[in-house]
Parts: structure tokens; C-alpha cells; sequence
């Protein structure tokens, strides 16, 4: 009876001890794997938002369908304007904008193209530089814009996806190949009136965590909703401007 006793004794010791050393790991491991997964939802959130912005630049608004953004991306190039020269201050005071003066160079470059019946554009600023009287007027020689296109998503991205690879941006990590959450709001205006298009693309803790310890994933959730925060990541918000900005920002 006694040896009996004592080996249950001993087992349950043994278990006292686990269940204090497992309250004090449980959490801890929890924490840690939040915190490296956060970082690869962060940077997916990240990479949405630069589509995002995007196109909106393009069409003043934010697309709500994930598919639809890669799309977008796999398709549309990107414009943009290389520079060569700058406007003096003295243009400038002179009241020659940035605008006005590129009126003037394509006004310019559409005379020459007619008559030297060439688009080959180092040959007509070439021109219009030497021989335009209103480039030469304006003090333009030098002055050039051209908008050229790119391949949109070694433009944003500068090399980390191509097309094959950039829909994994719209993916949550560790999550079983479940899609980011989005949303838009294109009612919304500020107390002015004036008409600000909002975006929101979200990652709930149970998407990425599902397969940590439930009550540590029960207890986070909690915390944060007691605060009133989202319980997860976000970019944006369709509530009120806030500069497209993250919640962990």
C-alpha cells in the first residue's frame, strides 16, 4: 500500500510539475510563433497595398476582389514619366510650370514629327531643341518627358515576383491557402464633403494561428477585442482615412 502511494505521489508530482512548466512554455511558444508569423503576414499586407495604391492611382478607386488585383498586375504596365532637365527659378517665377513647359515640348515634338516624318524621340528633341523658337523662347533646350511603360510588377516589386509567382501575395501565410480578406468603401466623405475612396485587406488571428494552442489563441483574441482592436492584422480601413496605414504600424 505504501509503494502504491507513493508511486502515485510521485505520478502526480510529476504532473503538478508539467502542468506549472507548461503554463509557463505554453505562452511563450505561442508568442514567439505569433511574432514570426506576423512578419510574413506583414509583408503580404505590404505588397497588397502596393497593388493597392496602384490601382487607384489608375482608376480612383481600390479593387475589393483579390483576383481581380492580380489580374491587374499580370496585365496593365506601368506609366511613368522619365525626366531630363528641371526648370530654373527663374522660369519658375516667370510663371513657366512643369505642365505649361511639357505642352510646350509636345506641341513642339508634334511639328517636328510632321515634318521630319520620323517618332524617333532622340531625334526630335534634337530638333525642337535647335531649331523650335517657342523651346528656345521658354529656355526649354535641354528640357524632356517622356512617358514610357513598364512590366507593372517588376516595376513595384523590383524583382521579388513575377507573373507565376505574384498571386501569393493574396495568400495568408501558415494559413491553408486561405485568401486575405478585402474590402472597399468608395461612399465616404470627410466633413468637407470631399471624396476619399478607402481600402481594407484583413488577416484574422485564427487564419495563421489556427494550429497553435487553442486558449492562447481564445486569450489573444479576447485581449484585443477588450481593446477594441481587430483581432489580427490589417492594412487600411474602411471606417476613415488613416493613410492606408497597418495596424502594427
Amino acid at each position: 500500500m505504501k509503494t502504491t502511494f507513493r508511486i502515485l505521489l510521485a505520478l502526480a508530482i510529476c504532473f503538478l510539475a508539467y502542468i506549472c512548466v507548461d503554463s509557463v512554455v505554453t505562452p511563450i511558444q505561442f508568442e514567439e510563433t505569433r511574432v514570426a508569423r506576423e512578419e510574413a503576414v506583414v509583408k503580404n499586407l505590404i505588397h497588397i497595398r502596393t497593388a493597392e495604391v496602384e490601382y487607384k492611382n489608375q482608376h480612383g478607386r481600390f479593387m475589393a476582389d483579390p483576383d481581380s488585383l492580380i489580374l491587374f498586375l499580370r496585365t496593365v504596365p506601368k506609366k511613368e514619366v522619365m525626366k531630363e532637365g528641371s526648370l530654373t527659378d527663374k522660369q519658375l517665377e516667370a510663371g513657366l510650370t512643369e505642365h505649361k513647359a511639357v505642352k510646350l515640348i509636345d506641341k513642339a515634338k508634334a511639328k517636328a514629327m510632321s515634318k521630319l516624318k520620323t517618332d524617333d524621340q532622340d531625334a526630335l528633341y534634337a530638333y525642337i531643341w535647335e531649331n523650335d523658337r517657342d523651346i528656345k523662347d521658354a529656355g526649354l533646350q535641354g528640357f524632356r518627358r517622356d512617358t514610357i511603360e513598364l512590366n507593372m510588377i517588376q516595376a513595384l516589386y523590383k524583382g521579388l515576383f513575377d507573373e507565376q509567382t505574384i498571386e501569393q501575395i493574396i495568400y495568408i501565410p501558415y494559413s491553408d491557402n486561405l485568401k486575405f480578406e478585402f474590402e472597399t468603401n468608395d461612399e465616404y466623405k470627410t466633413s468637407q464633403g470631399i471624396h476619399v475612396p478607402l481600402f481594407e485587406a484583413r488577416a484574422p488571428f485564427e487564419t495563421y494561428l489556427a494550429d497553435q494552442d487553442e486558449q492562447e489563441l481564445v486569450n489573444l483574441i479576447d485581449k484585443e477585442k477588450k481593446l477594441e482592436h481587430y483581432p489580427g492584422l490589417k492594412v487600411g480601413s474602411v471606417d476613415a482615412p488613416n493613410n492606408n496605414a497597418g495596424n502594427w504600424e
